[in-house]
């Protein structure tokens, strides 16, 4: 990745340069600012997947644009006459939110806005919060979606070696375990669908592998999954090697780093000189 000169982006790269609080924005981009999506695009104000696209101001997916306000196009002179009268009325009359945070020109879209409730968006899973937290910042949460699934056989009730398992498991409707009246809390946070099916395709597979049926529905699953990742918390560790061949002969290694593998973790943490010394 040779992203240069750019701060506060996420999933931005490539060859992109001078962005500014943007997302996924990639291939040649350079000075992007407040956006969300894109590919070498240039000078992009508030706008989502701008394509090939270059001055374009409040857009929503142009693909070959120039001089384009609200995805309105413009000409050259009449884009950089109103742009400039645009950033001055957002500083004038800025946005305020339910608790009173002003959003003036020069800040991303207020979360209040978001499409998504806080407890479906991408930040969830990464920085997860109560819904009293959420609530208390002023954004939304979105309750469990109350289903009426007809559930013909309970997640427990399943075979627990897959060359158990008859084709007819793809006509029945699963119970997650996290769901009320099986395993745990009947309270589930990770947006729970109450009840799942295996398809003929999923079938064909967990055979093949030679791996169990899944127990849990597909958005519990995917959270089960993440809570096994370290959190976006740096920890100043030293190299736990005291090897002897590498480097630091017979002495413990002196280097220090940051990494996110927390103190009281039991995980041996070695520094890359001492992994590559040791393993490659």
């Amino acid at each position: 990745m040779n992203l240069k000169d750019s701060w506060d982006v996420s999933g931005s790269g490539d060859s992109a340069e001078l962005l500014y609080e943007t997302f996924a924005v990639t291939g040649h981009a350079a000075r992007c600012f407040f956006s969300a999506g894109g590919n070498n695009c240039r000078e992009t104000w508030y706008s989502d997947w701008a394509i090939n696209s270059s001055y374009v101001f409040g857009c929503v997916s142009l693909k070959n644009k120039q001089y384009c306000i609200l995805n309105k196009q413009y000409t050259k002179e009449e884009y950089e006459k109103l742009v400039p009268a645009i950033k001055k009325h957002m500083d004038k009359m800025p946005y305020e939110d339910k608790k009173g945070r002003v959003y003036k020109f020069g800040e991303f879209f207020p979360p209040e806005l978001s499409a998504y409730a806080y407890n479906e968006a991408f930040a969830f899973p990464w920085y997860p919060k109560t819904k009293e937290e959420v609530l208390a910042e002023g954004w939304r949460w979105r309750e469990p979606q109350k289903r009426q699934y007809q559930i013909t056989i309970p997640s427990k009730d399943l075979p627990d070696h897959i060359r158990d398992v008859k084709n007819s498991i793809t006509e029945e409707i699963i119970g997650c375990a996290h769901a009320a009246g099986q395993i745990g809390s009947p309270i589930c946070n990770e947006q729970c669908t109450t009840a799942f099916r295996i398809t003929p395709t999923e079938l064909d597979f967990y055979r093949r592998m030679n791996i169990a049926l899944p127990r849990l529905c597909p958005n519990c699953r995917s959270a089960e999954r993440l809570k096994w990742r370290n959190n976006f918390t740096l920890w100043h560790r030293n190299c736990m090697c005291n090897q002897r061949g590498h480097f630091h002969a017979d002495k413990s290694c002196p280097n220090e780093f940051e990494t996110t593998f927390r103190p009281e973790k039991p995980e041996i943490i070695y520094c890359s000189d001492c992994y590559k010394a040791e393993y490659l």
